[in-house]
């Protein structure tokens, strides 16, 4: 493991694309300390955040503790991952859209700026939300006449300038570090709580026989966890495939057998990042629109995006079944946008390759249609319970979770992914890699 770290420092151009994606997470996290300009941080300090509910709970995981702290970066990437999802699913409807994913670089530079656009629009939304939720936190004199306006500003103004800013980073450590720039930001933030988890449980053990037990539950049921997100993660269906030999000039090419890998968790952990973002949309909106105090049927809508520990049985079973659905429909469609059945059996065909026992051209894009879509199901429900199950457990009883499994899955995935990518640039500059 030495030698490898060793071996990684040894080449400039990874050498420096780690030391940038550093220096920009380093960034984030400075950021998440920085408060909104009139925010009284007396009072700050003396409330207990807001951290209480589902849905801040939940935005606190993503933003790495800025929200309870009302940080500039308090929204995070949220709005961004809103604004994506959006955009993806406007691309279906939309022919102009859906042409533009076929434009190649130029059609992608121009989604990217759409997403932008979205994305301050988002943010204006949200931050409107949190304004309305959280004003009483502003000075005195940002709360009523004269100053009432320069606070909204200051607030949604520093909101939606931290959501542009990171998302602007995010795209900086995709282009030129390591890994996916959102989802860095997002694992940085939740590795950020590790230590505060861990207070928690100190404090549990620390409560006696009772306390100890509880301690030791939660740590054998982390590892079982662990090692079955690492195992999907992991696992794949491999496609057998055969080229047929073909003589050009004077010589022979083809005859060998390979496979096409159909990962289990083809979509990684996006689902998860998509679905918690549109989770703690309509609360937010719903918040924004009703003033901070929903009643009749907003009330009903708010708790069911926004449950906690406390919350009724039916808003517990009702915001599970949604989130379920969402985590499952986000994995078919992530997994649709970078999985083409049709492209792979027509470049098959091209390179003279076949699938035993499957036809060339359309019964190959069939079958591996077939293959991906029950592949992508289990997985897909795997997230899906992975998501739900502690929260339904933290719910239902007194267990305190400090560290649910959207948590847990995120920061295993992207861990993956980041030992995946470091592994296949240090392949090909023929070093032996991590997983190697």
């Amino acid at each position: 493991m030495l030698q490898t770290i060793k071996d990684i420092f040894s080449v400039k151009d990874l050498r420096k694309k780690i030391l940038f994606t550093l220096f920009i997470l380093l960034l984030f996290r400075l950021g998440t300390f920085i408060t909104i300009p009139g925010i009284d941080k007396t009072l700050l300090r003396e409330t207990v955040g807001a951290e209480s509910s589902g849905l801040s709970a939940m935005a606190n995981l993503v933003s790495g503790g800025a929200f309870s702290r009302l940080s500039i970066l308090a929204l995070s990437i949220g709005p961004y991952i809103t604004a994506s999802i959006v955009l993806n699913l406007l691309q279906v409807i939309v022919p102009s859209l859906e042409r533009l994913t076929k434009e190649g670089e130029e059609g992608r530079r121009k989604l990217n700026k759409y997403t932008k656009y979205l994305t301050i629009v988002f943010g204006l939304l949200e931050g409107l939300a949190a304004y309305l939720n959280y004003k009483s936190f502003l000075l005195t004199e940002l709360q009523s006449g004269a100053g009432l306006i320069l606070g909204a500003i200051l607030f949604i103004g520093s909101l939606i300038t931290g959501t542009a800013l990171l998302s602007w980073l995010g795209d900086k450590i995709t282009e030129y570090g390591i890994g996916n720039g959102i989802s860095m930001i997002v694992f940085i933030g939740i590795v950020s709580g590790i230590s505060g988890a861990t207070e928690t449980l100190i404090e549990v053990a620390q409560g006696g026989i009772t306390g100890i037990l509880i301690v030791v539950a939660l740590l054998v049921a982390m590892i079982i966890l662990l090692a079955g997100i690492v195992f999907v993660q992991q696992a794949e269906r491999r496609i057998p495939v055969n080229y047929a030999k073909r003589v050009v000039g004077r010589k022979m090419y083809g005859g060998q057998n390979t496979h096409i890998p159909i990962k289990l968790a083809m979509a990684g952990v996006m689902p998860i990042i998509f679905a918690m973002s549109f989770m703690m949309f309509p609360s937010m909106i719903i918040s924004f629109a009703t003033k901070g105090d929903p009643q009749g049927i907003w009330s009903v809508i708010y708790n069911l995006f926004s449950v906690s520990q406390g919350s009724s049985w039916y808003y517990l079973v009702g915001y599970a079944l949604i989130y379920m659905a969402l985590i499952i429909l986000f994995t078919f469609v992530y997994t649709m946008f970078i999985v083409n059945p049709v492209e792979i059996a027509n470049n098959l065909k091209k390179n003279g390759g076949f699938i035993p026992g499957i036809r060339a051209g359309k019964n190959t894009s069939e079958y591996i249609s077939s293959v991906l879509k029950n592949i992508t199901a289990v997985g897909a429900v795997f997230l899906a319970l992975v998501a739900v199950l502690p929260i339904l457990l933290q719910g239902f009883t007194s267990i305190q979770i400090t560290f649910s499994g959207n948590s847990v899955l995120i920061a295993v995935s992207v861990a993956l992914e980041i030992l995946k990518n470091l592994e296949t640039q240090m392949v090909n500059r023929n070093y032996s890699g991590f997983l190697g």
